[in-house]
């Protein structure tokens, strides 16, 4: 027969027409590469055509691998409800022959391709409940798990030695399996939320020479995730997520029970007690899994009735609605109002809350959880029976969205032919009724979500109905005028005029019924708002710039119209600052920060930075790249304007608020090297001595207003980058490269991540100029080669911005280097009069390029006697008298506490001190009040005389007489 044969009987399927179509392509493809399928029984035939028309996925694996399709008939695997149990036993056999990392990677992929074609066959025909399907996805990825990890610790064992604990005893690595995973709910297109554990520090034994049980482990873990994770041209086996382990991405990947115990005890957050909720041991119960399991409970099961509980889980609901809004998620069946996450929510509460004192409640799997929920009493068994037949509805609605691809997704699809691929999977006549029952069985949950956590809700307040009038009611521009006049409002002709405009704006967009009706209520109590202000007009402009951006974003205006207090924030800071309106306007998602005034005027503490980037992160696959970048631009954002609100407020000094721009602008740094740094050695390994100490050896070095600590809004970072590579080492992964090449990918990586531009724009603007030989020289280089730079090419300005420079990243032991090379360089003994000399003329160059002011204007960072003027004064006392007191006048890298040290150190004296740091804060106060305004750095010339006439006095004295020995 050839491969063109037609269909000896015509199958009968119910498919639509659309669908049909495309089974049959699919089948003809089918028959080239296996012509003898044409014989297939006319009962299979129409099964497989059914199939080929719902799912891609079965499609392209049958097509991928013809003989797949025999061996899955043969097997009579189709027909079997219980399969999960041989599992184990068959994919050892698979793996019997397997003699390297290659070929384990092929045969888990193939392994894992045939049995997923087995469970979306058997229940996109309806022949398997979605339990079932959970029972055979989490099996199946227990065993590809449990005998990856099992096949890889038998090799690194013969590579490296046993590791074994004081006592000499075999030391295992455990695998708590998190999420879905770990509740034996496995959906079908998951991803894995995997944690790596060992019961005890010590050492191998038996390899060629000792390795620590951690780094042991670590490599190990590594090796399990590329075995799983990595994309090959057999595909993946599962994406591998490792973030939810003690302290995230910035934690080692693999620790000691005692470690976890003690991250759990000191450090545990919510969050991650929903998440251990779920923990389960990969491959079994053991003694360790045991000891393990003990350790943990305390911090998730608190003996008390846990009431507070119900405020956490509301709090996320809140940010998960957030999410929703901010990607326009609207069709999610697990995300949003009455979706799959809701349903979890409620049972997690109402476990966390008795789990202490009922353990009977301590269990993972989400329908015996609910049992176990009615038989305690905490709620109903009808409600609990609600929710079960909710769940299971949505889950297989979520099980069919991903078989029809094998992708990730929980969006009802948009696309006719899906719609229609769902619906007669789902048993619907029609995406109408089928949309019916969704949103009953949506809202019986979001019910009870309600009734459990709760949802707060603020009516509108009420207003007088002349603001009401002024919005609803066409009006001409007098009578608006006259309106406004008497109810006190200033520029009321500027304010009517953009009223009459922004009705029309208004009138022309497609809004959309809930947007019209949240608009109604809003613009009221915005106008009363406004017209309450200073400059009603300038004001009401700005903020409808901001709303015209989110006319089709209902979600959005129905946030400001809901709660009163989010809009009251609105105005106030846009009254305040004409950044803050342009950020709002630009990026809506910052509307989000309004609802919460205790967090939107008290900033983040310094040290919460890093830990909250990680946990923002944590929503995020780790493989969307796009995604991650998008985050950290939108944490930048809301931490932006925190910061922005506090400081209008006058709850943040000056020095506060560059301190915490620089402590965000560190954390960024840290998470965007990370990111880097991990897709990276996901494709090239890493260098030989990174993988033997387990430390990257890479380092970012600050410089300017970064590394001086007085970074404003709008700073862009001068980072400069080294690393400790030894020459001639090449990364051990599967594209191999020397160090070297290793080192300037990453740097490249890392201006990548940090310049390309999202919805959300760049992260920062990076300037590298100050890295040796400047634009001309290597992004990164070596601590040798810098060093071996500054101290015999760098000329005086390079040395100059080595006194404002601060490692902001890095292993300790490089930072310590870095900070040696440092000290020696400025401690160098120079010549006082030369010094000033190149002072000097590089202030002229400066000058000469940069200053901007006409005449009777000052500005504040280029005029004689600012900003620029006293830096350098700074950088020349550093300079000349370092080598007399290296460790007091190295030892800081910000103007104030160098002015400072000078004094200690005898270089100056007090009055002198204090003259520099009172004008240096002033003027830096100044511009950076005009920077919130958005207002130009000039001022009139008749501004801080006494602090310039200060600068410029000292100026004299040190840099253009002193130093001549006048």
């Amino acid at each position: 027969m050839g491969c063109h044969c037609p269909l000896q009987r015509k199958p009968v399927v119910t498919l639509p027409a659309s669908l049909l179509s495309l089974a049959e392509r699919q089948w003809q493809r089918l028959l080239e590469q296996a012509p003898d399928y044409a014989t297939l029984p006319a009962s299979q035939r129409e099964r497989l055509l059914t199939l080929l028309g719902l799912s891609d996925f079965i499609g392209e694996s049958l097509i991928r691998e013809p003989a797949l399709l025999g061996e899955v008939l043969a097997s009579g695997e189709l027909e079997q409800a219980e399969r999960w149990p041989h599992y184990p036993a068959w994919l050892a056999g698979a793996l019997a022959e397997v003699q390297d990392e290659e070929a384990l990677k092929g045969a888990l992929r193939r392994f894992r391709r045939r049995h997923m074609v087995v469970i979306a066959w058997r229940e996109l025909l309806g022949l398997a409940s979605v339990e079932e399907s959970f029972v055979h996805l989490t099996r199946l990825a227990d065993a590809l798990i449990g005998q990856t990890r099992d096949w890889l610790y038998a090799l690194q064992c013969r590579e490296l030695g046993t590791p074994m604990d004081g006592e000499g005893n075999p030391q295992p690595l455990l695998i708590l399996g998190m999420g879905k995973l770990g509740g034996g709910e496995l959906n079908f297109s998951s991803d894995i939320d995997l944690i790596f554990t060992f019961p005890e520090n010590g050492y191998t034994h038996g390899g060629r020479r000792e390795l620590a049980n951690q780094p042991f482990f670590i490599k190990l873990g590594q090796r399990i995730i590329n075995a799983l994770h990595q994309n090959t041209v057999d595909g993946q086996v599962f994406r591998v997520d490792m973030r939810l382990r003690p302290f995230g991405d910035a934690g080692p990947l693999a620790i000691s029970f005692a470690a976890m115990e003690d991250y759990y005890q000191h450090h545990g957050r919510n969050w991650e007690r929903y998440a251990m909720v779920k923990a389960r041991l990969i491959g079994g119960e053991c003694h360790y899994g045991q000891e393990l399991g003990e350790l943990l409970r305390p911090f998730v099961f608190r003996r008390y009735i846990d009431f507070g509980v119900i405020d956490g889980l509301r709090q996320m609901k809140a940010m998960i609605a957030a999410e929703v809004r901010r990607k326009g998620l609207q069709g999610n069946i697990k995300l949003g109002a009455g979706g799959i996450r809701e349903v979890e929510f409620i049972v997690q509460a109402l476990q966390l809350i008795r789990g202490g004192r009922e353990p009977a409640l301590r269990v993972r799997h989400l329908p015996d959880a609910l049992a176990a929920i009615a038989a305690s009493g905490a709620l109903g068994e009808p409600e609990c029976a609600r929710l079960l037949t909710a769940y299971r509805f949505l889950r297989k609605v979520e099980n069919l969205l991903q078989e029809i691809g094998d992708q990730q997704t929980q969006m009802l699809p948009v696309e006719e032919r899906d719609r229609e691929r769902l619906i007669h999977a789902m048993g619907f006549s029609s995406w109408p009724a089928f949309m019916a029952t969704l949103e009953q069985e949506m809202a019986a949950v979001h019910d009870e979500f309600i009734k459990v956590v709760g949802e707060e809700k603020e009516a509108p307040a009420h207003l007088e109905q002349v603001w009401v009038d002024l919005w609803r009611t066409a009006l001409e521009q007098e009578e608006i005028v006259a309106l406004l006049a008497e109810q006190g409002a200033g520029e009321a002709e500027a304010l009517a005029t953009h009223l009459i405009h922004f009705k029309e704006e208004a009138t022309r967009r497609q809004v959309g019924p809930q947007g019209r009706t949240a608009l109604d209520w809003l613009m009221p109590e915005l106008l009363k708002l406004v017209a309450g202000s200073r400059e009603p007009g300038r004001l009401f402009e700005r903020l409808c710039q901001l709303l015209a951006r989110i006319f089709t974003r209902s979600a959005y205006l129905q946030l400001l119209a809901e709660n009163p207090g989010a809009l009251r924030q609105l105005v106030r800071l846009c009254e305040a600052s004409h950044l803050v309106s342009e950020q709002l306007s630009r990026y809506p998602i910052l509307l989000d920060e309004l609802l919460d005034p205790q967090h939107l005027y008290h900033p983040t503490p310094l040290d919460h930075y890093k830990p909250q980037l990680r946990q923002f992160l944590l929503r995020i696959p780790e493989e969307d790249v796009e995604q991650q970048m998008e985050a950290l631009r939108q944490f930048k954002q809301v931490q932006l304007l925190r910061i922005v609100a506090a400081d209008i407020a006058g709850a943040l000094p000056l020095m506060k608020v560059s301190d915490h721009l620089t402590w965000l602008a560190e954390a960024i740094i840290g998470e965007v090297v990370n990111q880097a740094w991990s897709q990276i050695s996901e494709r090239y390994g890493v260098p030989p001595e990174v993988a033997e100490s387990g430390e990257r050896g890479f380092a970012v070095v600050a410089y300017g207003k970064l590394g001086g600590i007085e970074l404003g809004y709008g700073s862009d970072l001068d980072l400069v980058f080294l690393h400790s590579g030894a020459p001639g080492g090449y990364t051990n992964g599967p594209k191999s490269i020397d160090s070297r090449q290793f080192y300037i990918r990453l740097a490249q990586r890392v201006l990548h991540l940090f310049s390309t531009r999202t919805p959300s724009g760049i992260l920062y603007e990076i300037d590298m100029r100050l890295r040796p030989s400047g634009d001309a020289g290597l992004l990164v280089s070596s601590l040798e080669a810098f060093e071996r730079y500054q101290q015999e090419e760098a000329w005086t300005w390079e040395h100059q911005a080595l006194v404002r420079a601060r490692p902001v990243y890095g292993d300790e032991r490089l930072l310590a280097e870095f900070a040696r090379v440092r000290r020696e360089v400025l401690a160098h003994e120079r010549d006082p009069a030369e010094l000033a000399k190149a002072v000097r003329e590089m202030r002229a160059k400066m000058r000469d390029h940069l200053l901007k002011a006409g005449e009777g204007e000052f500005d504040l960072k280029q005029s004689p006697g600012g900003m620029v003027d006293i830096e350098f004064i700074a950088q020349y006392l550093v300079l000349a008298n370092a080598c007399e007191h290296p460790q007091a006048l190295t030892r800081w890298s910000d103007n104030v506490r160098i002015f400072d040290e000078c004094v200690m150190a005898g270089v100056m004296d007090l009055a002198d001190a204090e003259g520099l740091k009172h004008a240096y804060l002033e003027i830096r106060n100044l511009g950076h009040r005009l920077n919130l305004s958005e207002v130009s750095r000039r001022v009139g010339d008749e501004q801080l005389l006494t602090e310039r006439q200060h600068v410029l006095r000292l100026w004299q004295q040190w840099l253009e007489c002193g130093a001549d020995g006048v």
